[in-house]
Formats: structure tokens, C-alpha cells, sequence
């Protein structure tokens, strides 16, 4: 049932034993694609690919990879590409498991995303607790400059693709483009303003494209396979295939491979195997944290960029959070919340100050501490986050919680009066205590 669900594109060859290795790849096709792009192709002609395949960003934003990459300006300066393996946002965990059983794919998506870009220097930044599979990234990166499809004259061509990886320091904010670009450089990992964008002011300053793991482990395949073969898979504007990292309250949590277009209900039931027998879906989260909650309902809707967008969350990186009846939507609101507080870098006033206000206000509605007039401020500190930061760290936590707080207001309603009712109880039996103890002809007997 799960395999007929699946469409194994990016995964077909993951069970292959030692595909790590390059000669193991190279027995695969493995870097046939980039040959094909660097000696075949020209830049024109790759770009022209990829646009046509209509390929978006699997990080987040969903952004034409092609059209993205075409904003690179032409000329002989140095050229960045950056590819974005800071996987930090909760729940995603599906580009680790391409980086550690197909390196090789990357560096090969890499060459091609660097001829498309006309860059010269690339970079991998991974978070640094992926270091089991920075190691093996290393050894992948060693092998490709070893047999000459890394460095200079890739492939004997006149093209020069140097590549090196990045640890990171385990900051969310890294995953953010401009501060990845800032972390690069040695800074501490801050949004930047925009204009200027990357593609003309990135990296040193010179023009970058940066592009997520699994944007980038898809070029391969395109550039082998042709763009129309990639656009009969999926749905519309919503191509290709998409892996999906499913956790939470499911029977079957993991990474799975699905064509763009099937519902989130075959993903949750049919691959995930749905909640514990007996529990029911309260929410969930399509893409993330940092998407929107939506309901039971919404799991008939078909998995794509715009259905998500249409029920009022969004796609993301495509990491499915469920939710069951057994977890208090309070107990949610405020771990997400804590999780962006810690996180927030502090730059901007809305973000730093917003994040923090709300997880107290939310730790004084569990602790009973809180009216029904409260939910209605914390809604509207959400409002006043939202689009007023450099970066959208504040609005990820400000667009979840807000979803949370208009779809479960009466069970928060409720959580308050329980709260208030259970430290009523507890004040009034500490002071029957208190009382009970002064009454007590030897209390203090013994006592020194």
C-alpha cells in the first residue's frame, strides 16, 4: 500500500548499498547529467531546462529554481551559488537523508545550478548538528575534485566550480538566505534588508543563487530526463515529485516520496498510517512549524503549492506535523512559541518583543492566570508581526499560533477556566493547610 502511493524519483536508488561512494553513483549514471550540462549545453539552454520544468524551491518559498537563477547577472565576476542544507525548521528532516545516502547527487545538482548561474564558487551550509553528514559530504566533495568534476576545467571544460562545505552553529536563523550568507562570511547569522537581494548583492558581496538540497538533487534528473518529463509529474504549477518528512502523532513517522497532486489524507493514512487506534486528528501542520494549522477536513485536499495556499497555510518544506485529540492545542501553542522566542536573533523590535510576549502571555492562560480577553491580545500581537520583520522567523511562529488561537478558540476558552479552576483549588487547599498548621497545639515541637 505505502510503495503504490510513493513515486521514487529522488529515492529510487537510496537502498543501493554504498551509493556514497562515487564509483558506486558513477555505476548509477551519476554524473552523466553534468557532463551533459557542462560539455553539451550552454548556460542559455540549462537555464531554458529547469525554467521549463518548473521546478520550485523545496525549502519554503517555492520560487521557479529556473527563473531564480536567470537573475544572476552575466560578466566575468565572481559568481556564488549557496545551497541551503541548514535544515532547522521542526519536523523537516528529509534532506538529511539525501545528503547521507546520496552525496554524490548534491555535488552533481550543484554543477548544474553553477552553470546555470554561470558561478564559479559554490558552497554547501549545513546545520552543525548534521555532522555524521557533513563527514560524508566531505568525502564526496574529495572524490569529485579528485577525478576532475570539481575545481578547475570541470569536466575539461574552460568552467571552474569550486565547492566547499560549511558547518554551521546550530542557529534557525541561519536557514533564513541573508543570514546564511552573513554566517558564510564569519558574521553572526543576521537577516539583511532587502533591496539589495542576493542574486545581484549576495555572498561578498558578488551575485549568489541560493537554492535548498532538494531543489538542487533534482537538476540531475531534469537535465537527463528532459523538462517535460518532469513536468508530467505533479499537478499544474506544482511539478515533479516532493519528498515529505511525516512526524507527530502518526503510526509510521518518516521520510516519503510522493507525486505532487495526491491528498494529504493518502499521505497521513495511506503512508503514515494515520493516529493510534482510537485518537483522531485534531490538526495538523502541512509544512512545517511554521505553517498554519489546518483540520481534519483539509486532509482531502490534493498536496500542492496552491491547494495549501488556498486552504489558508502553506506547503513549506513539506514536513507534515499531526496532531491528535490526546495533545492540549495550549501545550502546542506555547512549545512553538518558546522554540521562535529562543531562536529570534533579537534584530527586529516586532520579532524579538512579540515572541517573547507571547509565550508569557500564553505561560499565564496555562497557569490560570489568564481572561478570555487575553486570547484576543495575543491574537492581535500575532497581527502586528506579521510583514513588519526583515525576515519571517517572527511571522512563522505569529502565522501558526494566530491559526491556532481562530480555529481552537473554545478549547483555549476552556484550558483558562480549568487552569483558573485547578489554582483556585490549589490556593484554597494551601490555605486550609496553613491554617490547619497554626491550629495545631505542637506545631514547631522539636524544632531546634
Amino acid at each position: 500500500m505505502t510503495e503504490s502511493l510513493q513515486t521514487k524519483v529522488l529515492t529510487a536508488n537510496l537502498d543501493i548499498p554504498d551509493l556514497h561512494r562515487l564509483d558506486v553513483y558513477e555505476q548509477q549514471g551519476g554524473y552523466a547529467s553534468a557532463r551533459k550540462a557542462v560539455l553539451e549545453m550552454s548556460q542559455d539552454e540549462v537555464l531554458e531546462t529547469l525554467e521549463s520544468s518548473g521546478l520550485r524551491g523545496r525549502g519554503g518559498a517555492g520560487f521557479s529554481m529556473g527563473k531564480k537563477a536567470s537573475f544572476i547577472p552575466k560578466g566575468t565576476m565572481d559568481k556564488f551559488l549557496c545551497c541551503n542544507a541548514d535544515e532547522s525548521e521542526p519536523g523537516t528532516f528529509k534532506d538529511r537523508l539525501l545528503m547521507q545516502r546520496n552525496p554524490h547527487l548534491l555535488v552533481e545538482g550543484i554543477v548544474i545550478g553553477a552553470v546555470a548561474a554561470g558561478a564559479n564558487r559554490a558552497f554547501i551550509f549545513i546545520r552543525g548538528e548534521y555532522s555524521e553528514q557533513a563527514d560524508i559530504l566531505d568525502a564526496a566533495v574529495d572524490e569529485a575534485y579528485a577525478k576532475g568534476y570539481l575545481g578547475k576545467g570541470v569536466f575539461g571544460s574552460q568552467i571552474q566550480v569550486e565547492l566547499a562545505v560549511h558547518r554551521g552553529e546550530g542557529a534557525y536563523i541561519c536557514g533564513e538566505e541573508s543570514a546564511l550568507l552573513d554566517a558564510l562570511e564569519g558574521k553572526r547569522g543576521n537577516p539583511r534588508l532587502k533591496p539589495p537581494f542576493p542574486a545581484n548583492q549576495g555572498l561578498y558581496q558578488g551575485p549568489t543563487l541560493i537554492n535548498n538540497v532538494e531543489t538542487l538533487c533534482n537538476t540531475p534528473l531534469i537535465i537527463e530526463k528532459g523538462a517535460d518529463w518532469f513536468k508530467a509529474l505533479g499537478v499544474g504549477n506544482s511539478t515533479g515529485t516532493k519528498l515529505v518528512s511525516v512526524s507527530g502523532n502518526v503510526q509510521r513517522p518518516g521520510n516519503y516520496e510522493i507525486e505532487l497532486g495526491i491528498s494529504a489524507r493518502e499521505i497521513v493514512y495511506g503512508l503514515a498510517g494515520g493516529p493510534l487506534p482510537g485518537r483522531e486528528i485534531k490538526c495538523w501542520f502541512p509544512g512545517g512549524s511554521s505553517a498554519p494549522v489546518l483540520e481534519p477536513a483539509d486532509l482531502d485536499l490534493p498536496y500542492t503549492f496552491e491547494a495549501m495556499a488556498e486552504a489558508g497555510s502553506m506547503l513549506g518544506s513539506g514536513a507534515i506535523i499531526v496532531v491528535d485529540d490526546s495533545v492540549p492545542i495550549v501545550g502546542v501553542a506555547l512549545r512553538l512559541a518558546e522554540f521562535y522566542r529562543h531562536e529570534s536573533c533579537g534584530k527586529c523590535v516586532p520579532c524579538r518583543e512579540g515572541t517573547n510576549w507571547t509565550v508569557k502571555m500564553l505561560q499565564r492562560l496555562d497557569q490560570g492566570m489568564a481572561t478570555p480577553m487575553d486570547l484576543d491580545i495575543v491574537a492581535s500581537v500575532q497581527e502586528n508581526i506579521i510583514g513588519n520583520c526583515l525576515c519571517v522567523l517572527g511571522d512563522s511562529m505569529a502565522m501558526p499560533i494566530g491559526s491556532m488561537i481562530r480555529k481552537f478558540r473554545p478549547e483555549f476558552e476552556g484550558h483558562i477556566e480549568a487552569a483558573r479552576a485547578a489554582a483556585d483549588q490549589a490556593a484554597a487547599v494551601g490555605e486550609f493547610s496553613a491554617v490547619e498548621l497554626a491550629a495545631t497545639p505542637d506545631a514547631g515541637a522539636g524544632v531546634g
